[in-house]
């Protein structure tokens, strides 16, 4: 392998209250009448193709009204619960003790917490006290490739012990009675999950990597911040969609991308395996189209969706899990976009390679 960080764990997992998109289906009929009663409104839940999502609370939960403080602090209980689960395993399976932790990097962009959630886990895990703490908020979707980015940064700066968690509990930011176009969407879409990984140098004792990270590359889009975001309102955080994301990946995401593997010397020829966060279908379908991609290459991340839903910035570790398990070989891309607006890549290389 090469010199470079390593991932030597990766852990995923859910709030323990599966549902049926069916089911959320007929919950949006209740919440969002005059949605509903629009012609082929519906359709949007069949045609996002999620068979099950996982969420922080029983779907009854949600069918009634909640406050902004009692949606958060839903977040905080569970984010907490889910991020401890998840970062304690991915220590076990990493080899490393908690006190060995040098830097902890924590991603969310569906809940406040203050302290922030790096704060929970050094103190109930028993991480180092003095390790460099990295809350990164704000990213959404993209933030689980920005994170992944920036734990390998700190191992290149000298942190040997990186313990990566992202966590998001979008369900939580329903807003009951809000009838717009984007609250709609987002119930058919949005989900509630977490990832931990430990990244180290290469040269700490453990399991074999599963991947090394080869560099990262940042692009934020002008004039775009109307595209995706959160408006904050009385009632918690609203979902913001504003233009058409599927046409923005098809123009521009193979120059993007080109730009990226140039910065570090590498080619698209490189490139076997594409780990790309879905966004929704025709996001996965736009990016194939856009980088000339053959079939069954973004299968993990179809797969991902139909599973899980979308999970903002956890999604895309999810897929990393997924590609994984089909023992890649070679260089990779892992790529999302998100608020700002914006798009991150990870270069990796997966064993064998």
């Amino acid at each position: 392998m090469l010199s470079a960080p390593t991932v030597r764990s990766l852990v995923t997992g859910n709030p323990p209250h599966r549902t049926p998109q069916t089911e959320v289906r007929e919950a949006a009929r209740t919440l969002f009448p005059r949605m509903a009663a629009r012609a082929h409104m519906l359709d949007v839940f069949d045609n996002a193709q999620i068979e099950s999502r996982s969420l922080a609370r029983p779907l009854d939960w949600y069918r009634q009204e909640r406050g902004f403080g009692e949606k958060n602090a839903v977040f905080v209980e569970e984010a907490r619960a889910l991020t401890l689960r998840l970062a304690r395993e991915a220590l076990e399976r990493a080899e490393l003790a908690p006190a060995d932790v040098d830097a902890v990097v924590v991603v969310n962009t569906s809940g406040i917490s203050a302290p922030s959630l790096d704060a929970y886990l050094i103190e109930t895990l028993g991480l180092n006290r003095h390790a460099a703490r990295l809350p990164v908020w704000g990213l959404g979707c993209a933030g689980g490739a920005a994170g992944l980015s920036r734990a390998a940064d700190l191992v290149r700066a000298g942190f040997r012990r990186v313990l990566y968690v992202a966590v998001e509990l979008c369900s939580v930011t329903l807003i009951h009675g809000d009838e717009s176009k984007s609250n709609f969407v987002g119930t058919a879409l949005f989900s509630d999950g977490g990832a931990a990984l430990v990244v180290t140098a290469p040269d700490v004792p453990g399991p074999p990597p599963l991947l090394t990270l080869h560099g990262g590359y940042s692009t934020l889009i002008e004039a775009s911040e109307d595209i995706m975001g959160w408006d904050i309102v009385d009632e918690g955080l609203k979902v913001r969609f504003s233009r058409d994301i599927p046409t923005l990946v098809r123009s521009m995401m193979e120059q993007n991308v080109e730009e990226a593997l140039t910065a570090h010397g590498w080619t698209r020829d490189d490139v076997q395996t594409f780990v790309v966060h879905p966004g929704g279908v025709k996001v996965v379908a736009a990016y194939e189209e856009a980088l000339d991609l053959p079939p069954g290459a973004l299968d993990a991340s179809r797969r991902v969706l139909a599973q899980h839903g979308n999970m903002s910035s956890v999604t895309v570790l999810f897929v990393l899990e997924e590609t994984l398990r089909r023992h890649p070989q070679g260089r990779g891309l892992l790529s999302a976009m998100g608020p700002g607006f914006s798009a991150e890549h990870v270069l990796v290389e997966f064993p064998g390679g």
